[in-house]
């Protein structure tokens, strides 16, 4: 099958991977200048398409023209003016209707007298610009002979440039590197083809260098959307292969009789949500067959995926074997530790804690209860990685938090079971545009109902000039008893300066409350610090919890109905709704304060009336996806996400669902891709730089 795909480069591309220097125009010298556009062959430059475009319609005269504004004339020259001590060198010029000037700062004045003597005819054509009332054009961006002005085109695009390059010679270059184009056959189904009336991959291509008006610069003008797919379509396509090839690898079929979960649904003072049911049943059916399963759960905030976590491993325990899962910090660690044991305790099953804290004997009596298979499920934070930790039948794996782990980790968690399974789960909803594009090769479930007796949160802002009403209103709920969390501010994205700020408001709180109500928690803290802080908050000992975002996932303190955000327009919506989270898990009414300082600019008050309008996270995602743009909301250097040429994921998000969907159905009816539209499609997959990624996809 498609494994073999990186046979080397098809030839028909050769020139389009050749050196820039293979170009119209550009040298050594000028080659390396391209650097600074990320161009370093002839096909990045077919991928760089115009930022924008100038009108150069010739005109009878400027007067026809906005000004200021570009405009492309016929005029007579006329007097030249030469410069007085340091001044600009100008021609006196005349339309059909008007006289302007033509200004030239640092001029050779001998060299343009001959060169545009009085009386001769020329076309001028650059941006116009009224200056004491006078209209001047500085530095034509040309200057023809009648004759030799026919090759300015009406429309002419404008490329983003670096140090060391010019619109024209960019123009050029790009003109030449059209020229190495073949037919390259079509990769693209016929009918979205048809259906979206888009043009073949080569006029696309052609199409979008040659705007004819600010229109087709538009993303929604079809060749650029043509061109956003096949981006799309090859990365979902290598995504598609990965999956397909690890799908062959054998896996562990774990079936479970279902005696283990019926106990714990039995415990359980409640009835799991329809989401919930299905869920479960979508990865018993993963790990029962002979593939490994590869899947994504994602939940909003409080949808219950513990419950469904649990399900999964006890499915792994009742097959006869063990499972893992890891936490990204030991707070989270023990989180899921004290959620879980009461429930495997009920179902008769070991669960055992795993961290970086345990030392010596107790470590060593750990290792080996779970290299003998008396410990069932083990949860842990990344020390499960070391090499001593030696399961003895891993057959499943769960990532909590799967952004904070790198692709490494998982591959170096699967290979403590052979062909384990594995669940990766996030708390963060995320588009579903970003997640096709970041885990397109992962099966996707998603929890989309809350359980009952969540209580919704109520949001209200709240400016900082109204601090002391806070800590007033703050006064009385803990008077009844309630809980209440006080996130500080993000100083300079660094945890030193977060950890001072959070002294100073802790320090501040204290003596408003009184000494053993207010507790600290940053992340300079040690673990077992920071560990022992959080269990008297949950315990109820400390009233009020003073932290930085080590709060932001899963901390679960039922009590807590208080959530203060300072400084809440320096938080990205994600983590904001994160934060939010951490309340409402009891059955007390529960408030979320954002306090802001005035002025709110456009985007944070945006952000924050997202807030209060909603807790639903998808929404909010889908918000953030449209506020920020897909590299700030997860951060693409390390979120893995590709960085696309022409693909928009904001724009072209539609796109990456169907690019997913042909993806698939390619390689269900063409699993070698050796049919017409397979051949096609490898073309494109090394037109589209994906053969390195088909070598490192295969991670699961």
């Amino acid at each position: 099958m498609a494994d073999h795909i990186p046979k080397g480069r098809p030839e028909i591309l050769f020139p389009l991977f050749a050196g820039l220097e293979t170009l119209d125009g550009v040298g050594p010298k000028t080659a390396k200048h391209y650097a600074g556009i990320h161009v370093e062959t002839p096909r990045d430059l077919i991928f760089t398409l115009p930022a924008g475009g100038l009108d150069r319609t010739r005109r009878a005269s400027i007067r026809e023209v906005p000004l200021p504004g570009p405009a492309t004339v016929e005029v007579t020259i006329g007097t030249h003016i030469k410069p007085k001590g340091r001044g600009p060198y100008r021609i006196e010029v005349e339309d059909a209707q008007t006289t302007f000037h033509l200004i030239f700062f640092h001029a050779r004045g001998d060299y343009l007298e001959r060169a545009h003597p009085p009386g001769a005819r020329r076309v001028v054509s650059g941006k116009v610009e009224l200056y004491d009332g006078i209209a001047q054009m500085a530095h034509p961006d040309h200057m023809l002979l009648p004759e030799e002005a026919l090759g300015i085109p009406e429309y002419e695009p404008v490329y983003p440039l670096a140090q060391g390059l010019t619109q024209r010679g960019v123009h050029k270059a790009v003109q030449s590197a059209l020229t190495k184009i073949d037919i390259l056959g079509e990769w693209a189904d016929l009918n979205t083809v048809k259906d979206r009336k888009w043009p073949a991959w080569h006029d696309a291509i052609t199409a979008v260098h040659a705007p004819r008006n600010a229109s087709d610069l538009s993303r929604a003008a079809p060749p650029r959307e043509r061109l956003a797919y096949d981006e799309l379509f090859a990365h979902q396509l290598t995504l598609a292969l990965a999956r397909a090839t690890r799908r062959r690898k054998a896996g562990i079929q774990s079936k479970g009789d279902g005696t283990l979960r019926a106990k714990v649904l039995k415990a359980l003072p409640y009835t799991p949500t329809g989401a919930q049911t299905r869920t479960v049943k979508e990865i018993a059916a993963d790990m029962a067959a002979p593939h490994r399963m590869n899947r994504l759960l994602q939940g909003d905030v409080g949808s219950g995926k513990t419950l469904v976590a649990l399900m999964a491993l006890l499915i792994a325990v009742e097959a006869g074997g063990q499972a893992v899962m890891m936490a990204p910090t030991s707070i989270l660690a023990g989180q899921h530790y004290l959620n879980l044991k009461p429930l495997a305790d009920a179902a008769g099953v070991v669960c055992e804690i795993f961290t970086g804290a345990d030392k010596g004997a107790e470590r060593r009596a750990k290792l080996e209860a779970l290299k003998r298979g008396d410990i069932h499920i083990l949860v842990g934070t990344h020390a499960v990685f070391q090499d001593d930790v030696e399961f003895n039948s891993l057959r499943l794996a769960v990532v909590d938090e799967q952004h904070r782990f790198g692709v490494r980790e998982r591959v170096r968690l699967s290979q403590k079971g052979e062909a384990a399974d594995i669940l990766v789960m996030t708390a963060t909803p995320i588009p579903r545009t970003l997640s096709l594009a970041q885990y397109g090769d992962m099966d996707l479930s998603v929890l989309d109902e809350k359980p009952p007796g969540r209580t919704p949160v109520k949001t209200a802002l709240i400016s900082t000039a109204r601090m002391d009403e806070v800590v007033a209103h703050l006064h009385r709920a803990l008077d009844e008893g309630r809980q209440a969390y006080w996130v500080c501010p993000l100083v300079e994205e660094s945890e030193v300066y977060d950890a001072t700020a959070a002294e100073e408001r802790f320090k501040m709180l204290r003596a408003a409350f009184g000494e053993g109500k207010v507790a600290l928690v940053h992340g300079q803290m040690k673990p077992k610090e920071k560990d022992a802080i959080m269990a008297a908050f949950k315990a109820g000992e400390t009233r009020v919890l003073v932290a930085t975002t080590v709060i932001e996932v899963g901390v679960d303190v039922p009590n807590a109905s208080i959530m203060v955000i300072e400084q809440a327009e320096n938080f990205g919506l994600a983590q904001l709704h994160q934060l939010r989270g951490r309340v409402g898990r009891g059955s007390a009414e529960s408030t979320c304060l954002l306090m802001y300082r005035a002025p709110l600019g456009e985007t944070a008050t945006r952000r924050l009336q997202v807030m209060r309008e909603t807790e639903d996270g998808f929404r909010i995602s889908e918000e953030d996806l449209a506020i920020r743009g897909a590299g700030d909301v997860i951060g693409t250097a390390q979120s893995g996400l590709p960085r696309f040429r022409v693909a928009d994921l904001e724009t072209h998000g539609a796109l990456m669902a169907l690019a997913q969907s042909d993806a698939r159905a390619l390689l269900t009816l063409d699993p070698e891709l050796t049919g017409a539209r397979g051949q096609s499609a490898r073309v494109l997959l090394w037109l589209m730089e994906q053969d390195k990624a088909i070598r490192l996809l295969d991670v699961g």
